[in-house]
């Protein structure tokens, strides 16, 4: 099935020249003058390779059919990650690459939905938010408060993030998977 390029979104898997290729970033680029142009930057599913593709906005581009599934996360053992389904209860190995920058955020028994394409998972999608402990803040340095600043801080994963000042080592809060951005402080 063919959809056009300015439609794909990250986790979108599309096939070029023979390589299964998944979305990471689609950029929609309007020059001053000319047609609008889909500046994509996509994973190829087998090798991991990144590649940076332009198309126009009326070109379209090959869909693959991938098949989606819930999965329970149960260990990283360093060099692949360990997934159980709940409902056949059949393990999967997924490389690190597959999920990118959002290992840090996986936690034990959480749910994750992992894209196949052949029966080889192409990637994964981690819940949207996730909460961790801070274990290192910088401390408040008084007459900050004319604008909205924020500091670092260390998370249990070993993640840095930005947090208001008001939180200290010790707080659990709330963080965004995709980029690893604070969200809020936790309510438990």
């Amino acid at each position: 099935m063919k959809v056009n390029a300015i439609n794909l979104r990250p986790g979108n898997a599309f096939l070029q020249d023979g390589k299964l290729l998944v979305v990471i970033k689609n950029e929609i680029n309007q020059p001053g003058k000319g047609a609008s142009v889909a500046q994509i930057e996509a994973r190829d599913a087998r090798t991991g390779t990144k590649t940076s593709l332009r198309y126009r906005t009326q070109e379209a581009v090959e869909s693959a059919d991938l098949f989606e599934t819930d999965y329970t996360f149960l260990y990283d053992d360093g060099e692949k990650l360990h997934f159980m389904d709940g409902e056949t209860f059949e393990q999967m190995e997924v490389e690190h690459a597959v999920l990118g920058d959002q290992v840090p955020f996986l936690q034990e028994n959480m749910t994750v939905q992992i894209k196949t394409y052949e029966g080889a998972p192409i990637s994964a999608t981690l819940p949207g938010k996730v909460t961790l402990e801070v274990v290192e803040a910088d401390p408040v340095v008084k007459g900050q408060t004319q604008s909205s600043s924020y500091k670092p801080a260390k998370l249990s994963n070993g993640v840095s993030t930005l947090v208001p000042p008001h939180i200290d080592a010790g707080t659990r809060i709330v963080v965004n998977t995709l980029d690893g951005s604070y969200v809020e402080r936790a309510k438990d």
